[in-house]
């Protein structure tokens, strides 16, 4: 029996319960895509703990029983075989300026908005401007003991007053339209984002790390507008703020204006310095956060698959690299774009040093009073906060330009062939053709080549094989989710790339064995395809499918809802809501991808028999793996490495004494 590794020390102890507590507070699956996480925002994720202290503590707990019992699984058992979607698709680097240009047509839609944050912010300035004046002028009303003028104090102080409200007021509304633009354009490029996913090819969507696709989606979405929108108000209120300054400035003195202008390029020097820097490690950051999106998706999405083949340990040390290399580009990203505040400040510091010590001097000449002392003191403060809020945004700016590039990056790729101008599917007559057909997923690995086969209309067509041999490609095919590489498929007569997608695909209906539900009742679940249906016709197909029985004896019955992809549901009960969803559609023509393969016999024959009654008449095609399901059918394609290697009917393959005949017997043998 295997015995629980625990960690042996203190120490490994303290970091494993850290550890436990970040897996405990990784987002959940979302209801519609198990390999989709919901977005958690600012979690922070410790060092995951290395898998070197459990090989440590593993030592002396695994007997010699067990090792030779543990199956070695290959390194990639989390690694869905995703790339970067710009190495799937061949995406060119975009330039920065256009990427920049890009980002602003998505406030030109909102130009309001943006131009009412400038005039807020210009006005805002303004009132703030005014501030240190007036009370400057106050001061100069107060000589000293017995020698005040409160008449002229007091006017002085109902305008100051009138000036903090104004900028109160005026500083909520520039932050309100700033995020109101935000959340529109947020919203755009979400909504830019997702229906780019509907239209882009599927080989893109396959080829590529979701958790990296989510990552585009959510995180760098969110930087895009956090920089962008927030950075660029934050800059032009700065900006206005300098100007304003200066103009106020050298009203009041020339000399020290000249001084405070000199300090000027020496800022922005330093800032442009650090900005550089920091460019290239905000890229690296962003695609490592999407390594470790992707990952945590893959982890999470297979967890079964880990502890069944014991992979704890690598799946440890695998977030542990991917987390080292992110802090470590958080680390020195973080360090760089933080250098520039302190450093800024610093200067500064010698700045307003000066701006006093010659301010001093003018006071004891009598060419400046205490109070304008005061203002330019205030000034010389106030003017380098700006410099200081415009080299803290900097860093969120870069942080958008690369952002903003894996965002393009998703809109740039190549919609799908446009099927717009092709007439639509009106009439099918069950017929399918199959002629010289090749494809491959990987140009240089040929799957299936010169494929040939005639479906004649009502026949129940089979298709058996080992794993591999192209079965679901055959279908994938059919339904056009990937075209041909050679040959053609005609449907009803038709060419399929010569008719709408959406129309052919009309004329299937699919049960495939992954099964998919979303959050929401049983009943909108079966209802899917068909939103008008009515309770009774819901019912009838959930009956015909063997689904009322389970359904029946729910809290809610029809109107429970579905947890997150049905986990609350085993996995048969959410097969047969999908088999009651096809059942309710009564399409023309059939598609069964091991639709049974999670249902108990006995629910198997009586399903089974269901879809006997539903096919007659259709055509319909049948992909398994337990050969004593479709022995019935018309004709049973036998198919091995992309080829049709025999066809004909049960009795008939049998006979041959060929392939199928190994195959279906090979299912009663004891190996």
């Amino acid at each position: 029996m295997q015995k629980r590794i625990l960690p042996t020390t203190k120490k490994d102890e303290k970091q494993f319960r850290k550890l436990q507590k970040a897996i405990a507070s990784l987002p959940k699956p979302s209801f519609n895509n198990p390999e989709k996480i919901q977005p958690t925002k600012n979690v922070i994720t410790p060092t995951a703990l290395p898998a070197s202290l459990w090989q440590e503590s593993n030592k002396g707990y695994i007997e010699s029983e067990e090792k030779q019992l543990r199956v070695t699984d290959s390194e990639i058992i989390l690694d869905s075989g995703g790339k970067k979607i710009e190495r799937v698709a061949n995406i060119k680097k975009p330039k920065k300026r256009t990427t920049f240009l890009r980002v602003l047509k998505y406030a030109k839609k909102h130009w309001y908005l943006f131009a009412l944050s400038l005039f807020f912010g210009f006005a805002n300035t303004l009132f703030e401007i005014s501030i240190p004046l007036l009370i400057g002028r106050g001061i100069d009303y107060i000589v000293g003991a017995g020698n005040v003028d409160f008449d002229m104090l007091l006017k002085y102080i109902l305008l100051l007053i009138g000036c903090i409200v104004a900028f109160a007021v005026l500083k909520w509304l520039t932050n309100k339209t700033a995020n109101d633009l935000s959340y529109k354009m947020e919203e755009q490029m979400h909504n830019d984002m997702f229906k780019k996913f509907n239209k882009v090819p599927l080989k893109i969507i396959d080829g590529s790390s979701h958790g990296d696709l989510q990552s585009r989606m959510v995180n760098d979405i969110e930087n895009i507008t956090d920089g962008f929108v927030t950075g660029l108000t934050t800059f032009f209120d700065c900006f206005s703020t300098i100007v304003m300054t200066v103009v106020f400035i050298f009203m009041i003195n020339v000399p020290i204006a000249a001084v405070i202008v000199c300090a000027t390029p020496i800022s922005l020097l330093v800032s442009l310095y650090i900005a550089r820097k920091t460019n290239k490690l905000f890229k690296r950051q962003a695609k490592e956060l999407g390594d470790m999106s992707g990952t945590f998706v893959e982890l999470i999405g297979n967890q079964k698959i880990v502890k069944v083949f014991e992979y704890e340990g690598r799946s440890i040390q695998r977030f542990d690299d991917i987390n080292k290399k992110l802090q470590d580009s958080s680390r020195k990203s973080m360090f760089f774009s933080t250098l520039t505040a302190p450093t800024s400040r610093f200067l500064n510091g010698l700045l307003y040093a000066a701006v006093a010590l010659m301010g001093c001097f003018y006071a004891m000449d009598g060419i400046l009073t205490i109070g304008t002392v005061s203002t330019l003191l205030s000034y010389a403060n106030r003017y380098t906060r700006p410099f200081n809020a415009i080299t803290e945004v900097f860093s969120d700016i870069q942080a958008a330009f690369a952002s903003s590039a894996r965002m393009f990056a998703v809109l740039d790729i190549p919609d799908e062939i446009s099927d717009a101008n092709l007439p639509s599917l009106k009439r099918c007559t069950g017929t399918v053709a199959f002629k010289n057909v090749a494809f491959s997923y990987v140009p240089d690995k040929k799957l299936i080549t010169n494929l040939n086969l005639t479906v004649s209309k009502g026949q129940k067509i089979a298709i058996v094989g080992p794993t591999g041999c192209g079965k679901s490609t055959l279908i994938n095919l059919l339904m056009r989710f990937y075209d041909v590489s050679d040959g053609s498929i005609e449907v009803s007569g038709k060419d399929v790339r010569t008719v709408k997608r959406r129309s052919l695909r009309k004329q299937f209906g699919m049960v495939l064995q992954e099964t998919w539900l979303f959050n929401a009742s049983i009943r909108d679940n079966i209802a899917y395809g068909k939103p008008n249906a009515t309770d009774a016709e819901v019912r009838r197909a959930a009956k015909n499918a063997g689904a009322d029985f389970f359904i029946q004896t729910m809290p809610e019955g029809y109107n429970t809802l579905i947890s997150q992809n049905g986990d609350n549901l085993s996995q048969g009960q959410k097969q047969l809501l999908c088999i009651a969803r096809l059942m309710l559609m009564r399409p023309p023509m059939l598609i069964l991808d091991e639709a049974t393969s999670n249902i108990d016999t006995r629910t198997e024959i009586a399903i089974q028999t269901a879809f006997n009654k539903m096919m007659a008449g259709k055509t319909s095609f049948v992909v398994a793996h337990r050969l004593s399901t479709i022995t019935s059918s018309d004709v049973i394609l036998v198919m091995n490495k992309g080829n049709i290697i025999e066809q004909g009917s049960h009795k008939e393959l049998i006979a041959k004494k060929g392939f199928y005949y190994n195959l279906y017997n090979s299912q009663f043998s004891n190996y």
